[in-house]
């Protein structure tokens, strides 16, 4: 098959049988009645009862099939179906009062009698029903044509009637004026049946057309058989029983068959649900329209005829078909009249219309195209020439499918034929839209609105090839990123779930890739985002060209960028694992070389997460364990690469799950608040206490501030923390202070929760009035100082808080360039040495001199100096020979609940090493020690820790 066959050819359809058995049943009926008929039934009376009652059964079976048929369907043919069955009602009461009289009462049939009345009311109900199936005229015009039209079929066929038999039958002597009226009833009747029969054949309705024609078809076999009956020389020898009989039984049946079984037939042929073949189209119609146009010439044939027949006999002409000849005569030129008026008002429409038509179809932007049904182009719209670049002469006569692009010629082939396979009225049009060639030989995107036409297509095509680029750019920009250009998070994604999926399901070898750019955001600061934009520019194209061709590259946002790395199939897992990560420590260099941007010498490192595929899982888990490996490798200290463990995952959980519980600790009162003594190094009084929380929680565990302070920075939950931490110690030394203990209590809190809106400076004035705490009896340590912080703020901060008597500590002083920076700017009384410098002043000569330069710093300030983490005697010796007046650690006691704090309150000292031989208080009783060794005594002893911190008991 060519390709403009195979455009438009259809499935064969294929016929269905649902109809085939009632056919048969109604042939073998008919025709065994006819057999029976035939050769007598066998005996007289038998030959009786099948002509009279057998006639009467079988009107009676279409008088009650037509019946139910009205009454199940709901549609205007209602009425004409209810009609038909009075009509065979009155056909069955006919022949049974006919059965009546010859098979019951055995005597002859009088004349006129009752059935003579039924059988004269058959043809009236037959008539109306008829008017109601034909399809009425929408104008004046057609009314009087339709009417025209009945009475030249019936005034043609009565003029051939009287001049035949009727004329006879009229003059007949010796018959009362009953007998002669009932003689011309009969074939008038019948003459205005058939009128209606052939009159309404050519205007019957289109629907349920099938069911129409079997019932036209009984009436016309009806008639025939009335007509027959009619005539003298058969009326003469005509016995019940016989072959006549046989008619009007085929007839009856066939009316009782006719919405049923008509209906079945519609629906099986209708199944294939595509349009009537081209041959049936093609002569079906014209058929039909000729022997309607011919119709009222034939009726007047018909009148000449019965004329001539008078003429020729040598008889004279009757004045009644003088009269009816002169009246079709007459009825055949008014018709005339009337179709040349509207035949020349249809001409003027037509040519408007035509007009209009041809004004729209060249003065539109569209080109419309009419193929026929063998794939050949037969009309083509002026518009093809600005929108293809042909002529609309040169196109036509091409094949339909040389067009189009042969990468979608299959689909158009698919789409075509499912189109021409569904009914009309539920798809009148479809959409398609492919390539067509246009003549400068490029292709363009063309998308057509089909049409059905005689067998063939419509096509209205326009060309859309710029809103193609459109969206073609429109479904870039929603996937790509529009800085680099590279793949979006949402691309980056469904990519990664492909490469999970089909062949590539269960490769192992497959990893993800999450890189952050380390020190990004101090190139924004220092350069600006302009710059910083070139940056992520550059490092873009740099990973771009390093990873291969079948990888992806992505930029999830901000300096996150992504790679995706396909599996090669290979099972040797620890290889696999050893080129992926080759690959990422090559791009971790690649994007660690220095950038030039705008004409400055940038660095930034990159910190690159690695996980690999596992057996069903999915993309969002194996996207979440790279950003996972990448989070641990910035924690480890950046610049490297971290391969993805399990038990990272199992840390966010428990540190989410920890977070959770952090939420209603506060609320719940699990905290519980803790104080160290800060002793003075040389006579180990106490001169303060450190304030400290402990939480443990519902479960019973003990968590450390190392742990759920991490937490609670985490989960912003610092703030409400440092709020219940400055309640309770104020609220506890002042409650001290008046039982004669007035020892200063210190608390930790950060720089950012000193600037917290939510706890503003007249809070604590009015923590510290309310509870009566005395001026100097509070002392803040300030825990870090975050660079976004600003030092203007702070400052001012911290000076009004020295307003109101409270004491100001930098803590971790020595830590890095931020607490050198906060002594110079801020207003500070007391220096807090960092707890890794204390640890290895004993050990460590260069630590030993940084702590001594330290100190004397402070000494040189005024400051005081207090030293965290003095664990050790000999830490104690170290720092009190250089200068350090405080210490704060498990050498004197560890942090204490408010009983034993009391207790070591009393005391009011503690043993230092190198003095008089007490014994070290611990918060409780231990036994005395000897004095601490000096010298070489040191060496080689064990240090000496205090285990004195007392469990919180669970609340």
């Amino acid at each position: 098959m060519s390709a403009p066959g195979a455009l438009l050819a259809r499935p064969p359809v294929s016929e269905g049988g649902a109809g085939l058995l009632p056919q048969v049943l109604l042939a073998v009926a008919s025709g065994g009645y006819a057999v029976g008929a035939a050769v007598g039934w066998g005996s007289e009376q038998l030959a009786l009862i099948m002509g009279d009652f057998g006639l009467s059964f079988a009107a009676l079976l279409a008088s009650v099939s037509c019946f139910l048929f009205a009454r199940s369907r709901h549609s205007r043919f209602r009425p004409a179906w209810i009609l038909f069955s009075v009509s065979s009602a009155m056909a069955a009461c006919g022949n049974a009062v006919w059965g009546w009289y010859e098979v019951v009462l055995g005597r002859a049939v009088p004349s006129p009698s009752l059935a003579d009345l039924f059988f004269l009311c058959f043809a009236p109900p037959a008539i109306v029903g008829l008017l109601v199936l034909a399809k009425r005229p929408v104008t004046r015009a057609g009314w009087v044509c339709l009417a025209l039209d009945s009475w030249l079929i019936g005034g043609s066929l009565l003029t051939l009637s009287w001049s035949l038999a009727l004329a006879h039958t009229a003059h007949f002597q010796g018959e009362s004026v009953a007998e002669a009226a009932l003689s011309l009833a009969y074939p008038l009747l019948d003459i205005v049946l058939v009128s209606m029969v052939l009159a309404l054949h050519f205007r019957r309705s289109t629907a349920n057309r099938s069911a129409v024609n079997t019932a036209i078809a009984a009436l016309a076999l009806t008639v025939l058989c009335d007509a027959l009956f009619t005539s003298p020389l058969l009326r003469e020898h005509y016995r019940s029983g016989q072959l006549l009989d046989a008619g009007w039984f085929a007839g009856s049946l066939l009316l009782a068959y006719a919405p049923w079984g008509a209906r079945r037939q519609e629906a099986s042929t209708a199944l294939p649900r595509g349009p009537r073949p081209a041959s049936h189209t093609t002569f079906s119609r014209p058929i039909a329209g000729s022997l309607a146009a011919l119709t009222p010439y034939l009726a007047a044939a018909v009148c000449t005829l019965g004329i001539l027949y008078n003429v020729t006999e040598g008889r004279r002409v009757d004045r009644v078909v003088v009269f009816t000849g002169c009246t079709v005569v007459l009825a055949l030129v008014v018709r005339q009249g009337i179709m040349l008026l509207d035949n020349i008002s249809l001409t003027h429409e037509l040519a408007q219309k035509e007009n209009h038509f041809r004004s729209l179809v060249q003065g539109s932007s569209d080109v419309i195209m009419i193929a026929a049904p063998t794939g050949i182009l037969r009309y083509v719209s002026p518009a093809a020439a600005g929108v293809y670049g042909r002529d609309a002469d040169e196109l036509i006569g091409s094949e339909l499918a040389s067009l189009i692009h042969p990468e979608d010629l299959g689909r158009v082939v698919h789409e075509v034929r499912r189109f021409l396979a569904a009914p009309p009225s539920e798809e009148p049009t479809t959409r398609i839209e492919c390539r067509f060639r246009s003549g400068t030989g490029q292709w363009l995107n063309v998308e057509s609105t089909v049409n059905r036409h005689q067998g063939g297509l419509i096509f209205n095509s326009r060309d859309v090839t710029e809103r193609v680029r459109l969206q073609a750019q429109l479904q870039h920009n929603a996937e790509h990123d529009p800085l680099t250009d590279l793949p979006n998070r949402a691309l980056f994604t469904e990519r990664v779930r492909q490469a999970l999926s089909g062949r590539r399901a269960g490769d192992a070898g497959t990893a993800v890739l999450f890189i952050d750019l380390d020190g990004f955001k101090g190139v924004n600061d220092r350069l600006g985002h302009q710059a910083g934009d070139e940056l992520l520019i550059l490092a873009a194209r740099r990973l771009q060209e390093s990873v291969r061709a079948g990888d992806t590259a992505a930029r999830l946002g901000g300096d996150e960028f992504a790679a995706l790395i396909l599996g090669d199939g290979s099972r040797d897992q620890s290889g696999r694992e050893y080129q992926v990560h080759e690959i990422a420590d090559r791009l971790r260099l690649m994007l660690s070389q220095p950038y030039r941007v705008e004409g400055n010498e940038v660095r930034v490192a990159a910190s690159i997460g690695v996980a690999f595929a596992e057996p069903g899982i999915s993309a969002g888990e194996l996207l979440r364990n790279a950003d996972l490996a990448m989070y641990r490798a910035k924690a480890g200290g950046k610049d490297r690469v971290e391969l993805y463990a399990p038990q990272m995952q199992a840390e966010v959980v428990r540190r989410t799950e920890l977070a959770t519980r952090l939420r209603a600790a506060l609320h719940d009162g699990e905290f519980a608040l803790l104080h160290q003594p800060v002793v003075n190094l040389a006579t180990g009084r106490i001169t303060s206490v450190a304030a400290q929380a402990r939480w443990r929680s519902a479960q019973g565990i003990l968590f450390t501030p190392a742990e759920f302070l991490r937490v609670a920075e985490d989960s912003d939950r610092t703030a409400d923390l440092g709020r219940w931490l400055l309640e309770e110690a104020v609220e506890q030394a002042a409650e001290r202070s008046r039982l004669g203990h007035e020892v200063p209590v210190s608390i930790r809190l950060s720089a950012r929760g000193l600037l917290d809106r939510s706890m503003p400076l007249g809070s604590i004035e009015a923590l510290l009035t309310r509870h009566g705490l005395p001026s100097g009896g509070l002392v803040i340590e300030l825990a870090d100082s975050d660079p976004r912080i600003s030092f203007d703020d702070l400052e001012q901060r911290l000076v009004a808080l020295r307003r109101l008597g409270v004491r100001i500590a930098l803590d971790g002083f020595g830590s890095g360039y931020a607490a050198i920076n906060a002594l110079r700017r801020l207003p500070v009384d007391v220096l807090k040495l960092d707890r890794g410098l204390v640890e290895g002043v004993v050990e460590s000569a260069r630590l030993h001199k940084i702590t001594a330069g330290l100190l004397r710093i402070a000494c040189d300030l005024g400051m005081q100096s207090v030293a965290d983490g003095v664990d050790v005697p000999e830490q104690v010796l170290a720092l009190r020979a250089m200068g350090c007046s405080h210490g704060q650690g498990m050498a004197f006691s560890g942090p204490l609940d408010e009983h034993r704090l009391r207790r070591a309150l009393v005391r009011g000292e503690y043993p230092v090493p190198g003095g008089a031989a007490l014994p070290v208080l611990t918060g409780g009783s231990l036994p005395a020690r000897r004095s601490a060794p000096t010298g070489p005594e040191l060496v080689g002893r064990p240090p000496m820790r205090s285990n004195n911190e007392t469990p919180v008991p669970p609340t």
